[in-house]
């Protein structure tokens, strides 16, 4: 897949089937969007995603929070198939289009020959341009305006701001049911202060971007993906408020059954259930007590039953 970000300044001469929208977090809602982008690939037309790269104070919400990053967009549309993913910048030049204007610069670049979109698709000044624009000005610019209907689930659309309020509740099975698959940070594993590995439980260590969207502060039964192989963990977001210390949120994840060194690796942790909120304790050793409680609670979910690895592996409860 080719990434073009942070300027305008491309062209694609493929006849091309284009799906636009913010697309936060690629949901089962967006699903008949990529399934057009897959038909139209399977009969010879290159498949384009045209998105924005919007920044919080643009849209008056300073403390926004994502549910996809934009390096983790990259990984889900590479994972869909997609040949050109455009995020393009949100400058006010291209806020001050109209939506004729907006097309026409559209089409000037990439060889439309279908265009998707969803019936909430907004576009051009003021968000004054939706699908009716889009199939109003289809034979002038020579395409072919596919408009997609929402996807619901239990009467009502499936949407980012639905799927951000499972999460902000750590309703996480809710979540990744509307997502379609689970919930991730994607980020550095970071060296920490050795806690975890003094009182038995090494963890890996992640700073999650600030413009991630987290679940509330707690413990989590996770998956990772580490060397091609998907491990179960459990997992802490939080601040380590048993230690003190002025810590920022951070996500601390113990794995079953893994060996090896993954320092300074991006690691991605998908949440699967939410398993008790973040709690301090009257010392290390009653914190230690309850991860291990923690430990059996995740290895029962999973049912592991001493098999500790999602591929199969037998092993000790070792990190690095």
């Amino acid at each position: 897949m080719e990434y073009i970000k942070s300027t305008m300044d491309f062209h694609i001469g493929e006849p091309s089937v284009v799906t636009l929208g913010k697309f936060d977090g690629l949901h089962l809602g967006h699903r008949y969007l990529m399934e057009e982008l897959t038909r139209g690939k399977q009969q010879g037309l290159t498949s384009v995603v045209f998105t924005f790269d919007i920044p919080p104070r643009a849209l008056g919400q300073e403390g926004y929070r994502v549910l996809s990053t934009n390096e983790e967009k990259v990984h889900i549309f590479e994972e869909a198939g997609v040949d050109y993913l455009i995020e393009c910048p949100f400058t006010e030049e291209f806020r001050s289009l109209s939506p004729h204007a907006f097309l026409e610069m559209l089409t000037g670049k990439i060889c439309v020959r279908r265009m998707v979109a969803g019936t909430d698709f907004c576009f051009g000044h003021k968000r004054s341009g939706t699908y009716r624009e889009l199939r109003e000005f289809a034979p002038e610019f020579g395409y072919e305006a596919v408009i997609v209907d929402k996807m619901q689930y239990k009467g009502a659309d499936i949407s980012s701001t639905r799927i951000r309020e499972c999460i902000s509740r750590g309703d996480m099975e809710e979540a990744n049911h509307l997502l379609g698959y689970e919930y991730f940070v994607s980020a550095p594993v970071r060296h920490g202060n050795a806690l975890g590995r003094t009182i038995g439980f090494p963890t890996a260590n992640q700073l999650p971007p600030g413009e991630k969207l987290l679940p509330p502060n707690g413990v989590y039964a996770v998956h990772a993906v580490v060397n091609g192989k998907t491990y179960c963990g459990v997992c802490n977001i939080g601040r380590k408020p048993t230690i003190g210390g002025n810590y920022p949120v951070g996500i601390e994840t113990f794995f079953f059954d893994f060996h090896g060194d993954i320092y300074d690796r991006d690691l991605r942790v998908s949440f699967v259930k939410f398993i008790r909120p973040e709690k301090k304790f009257a010392s290390v050793e009653a914190l230690a007590a309850q991860i291990e409680r923690d430990k059996e609670t995740c290895r029962r979910f999973f049912g592991l039953q001493g098999q500790a690895a999602v591929n199969g592996r037998r092993g000790g409860d070792k990190f690095f």
